[in-house]
Parts: structure tokens; C-alpha cells; sequence
């Protein structure tokens, strides 16, 4: 089996918030694909304390990694080893490349097992006060200032035209980049609500203003996890 196991959105969030299930789908295997080697051992030090991080056997799955990268772990499940697939922050296979695992899984009749947890572009959209029925989820938008001017007013026409609530992301050390781009590009009457720090038990952040507001609103999103929702 394939276990998509869900990793913590703030390392401060208590455990006790979390389903056990996660951390008894992590005590049945020492085999896992990982973004991340570091973030990984330290999610699963913090739902398996107990857990001999020396007897971990790791696999690199990254944006950058192909079925050929991953042969050796993929004749291991042949064989029937039960692999765990852990994101950086959140559900696997969303702004993850975990995908990859799973499709194959699929064509090479493995089960995929989803575990319930935390996704900041749902709990960011929950939060927003906007449309939750239609909606869609860009990813990260372009670094390039020309395209992503054109992507932005893009989603905005979208949000006007449609009323299909918007939301993508930013690497965090970029945020107050595109922050900047939002409040410059976007109509002063459009909703923006900005998400950051997401399950933080003091620092979480999540408000929905109009782009007139949050051009008077001084605020710094750097290095901050954050989800950016436009809608109405």
C-alpha cells in the first residue's frame, strides 16, 4: 500500500488536534517518499516520537523527480513493501509533486491510501468568506512582473465573470513581492483574503478586505506560509 499521509501546517500546532490514524499509518512502515529529508524525519519525529529515525528509509520525490529516479523504491512495493508518501506542509499531491507515486500505484494495482489532515488552500478558502463551490487552484503564479500582472488581472476578470473564487500561493520568501503586485494590479473594490500561518495556535493570520484596504494595511508576509484567495 501507499499511504498519503497529511504533515503539520506550523510545527506549534498541538498534536492532539490531529486523527491518531496519522501516526498509526506512520508506525507500520519505515519507507517513505519525501520532498524533504529534513522536514520529513521532523514531522515524523513529532506524530511518532518513539519511532528509530536510524531505521528510516527515505526517497527523495521532488519536483524534479522522474519514474526512472525512483525504480528501486517502486520494485520494493512490487514486492510488497507498504511505502508512506509525506508532503512539506499539508496533504500530499497538492502543490506536491507526490502525484507521480500515486499515478503509478494506480497503473501497477497498489493501494493508495488517503489520510485525513489539514490543507491550507481549503481551510484558506473556508476561511475567506467567498464562494467554496466553485472555485480553483492556480498554484504559484508566475515570477516573470510582466506575466504575472497578466495572470492576475486574468483571475480577477475570472472572479467577475464567473464568481469561481481564485487561490494560489507564493514561495514565502516572495510574499510581500506578490503582495505588492496584488494591491498595485488589482481593482480597489476586488476581495482579497490572505491566510497566513495557518493552524499556529497564537500566530495565525487570516482576514478578507477589499484591495483599497489592504492598500492602506501595513503587513508583513515574509518567509510566512501563505494562501491568497480572490474573490466576491
Amino acid at each position: 500500500m501507499l499511504f498519503l499521509l497529511p504533515a503539520y501546517l506550523s510545527e506549534e500546532t498541538p498534536l492532539q488536534h490531529f486523527a491518531p490514524s496519522i501516526s498509526e499509518y506512520i508506525e507500520k512502515t519505515d519507507y517513505f517518499f519525501v520532498e524533504n529529508e529534513k522536514t520529513a524525519r521532523k514531522v515524523i519525529k513529532f506524530f511518532c516520537p518513539s519511532k528509530k529515525q536510524s531505521e528510516l528509509k527515505l526517497y527523495i520525490l521532488d519536483k524534479y523527480s522522474e519514474n526512472n529516479d525512483l525504480k528501486e523504491a517502486q520494485q520494493l512495493m512490487k514486492n510488497g513493501q507498504d511505502f508512506g508518501l509525506l508532503s512539506e506542509a499539508g496533504l500530499p499531491c497538492i502543490a506536491d509533486p507526490g502525484n507521480i507515486m500515486v499515478s503509478w500505484c494506480h497503473e501497477n494495482n497498489i493501494s493508495v491510501v488517503p489520510i485525513n489532515g489539514p490543507s491550507s488552500i481549503i481551510l484558506a478558502l473556508i476561511a475567506s468568506g467567498f464562494n467554496g463551490q466553485e472555485f480553483s487552484f492556480n498554484g504559484y503564479l508566475p515570477i516573470d512582473q510582466i506575466a504575472r500582472k497578466q495572470k492576475i488581472l486574468s483571475l480577477e476578470n475570472l472572479v467577475q465573470k464567473t464568481g469561481y473564487s481564485q487561490i494560489f500561493m507564493e514561495t514565502p520568501y516572495r510574499n510581500n513581492q506578490l503582495l505588492e503586485s496584488l494591491t498595485k494590479f488589482l481593482s480597489p473594490h476586488t476581495k482579497l483574503c490572505i491566510a497566513s500561518n495557518i493552524n499556529h495556535p497564537k500566530d495565525e493570520f487570516i482576514k478578507t478586505k477589499k484591495i483599497g484596504e489592504w492598500q492602506k494595511t501595513k503587513i508583513d508576509l515574509h518567509k510566512i506560509p501563505t494562501v491568497f484567495v480572490i474573490g466576491r
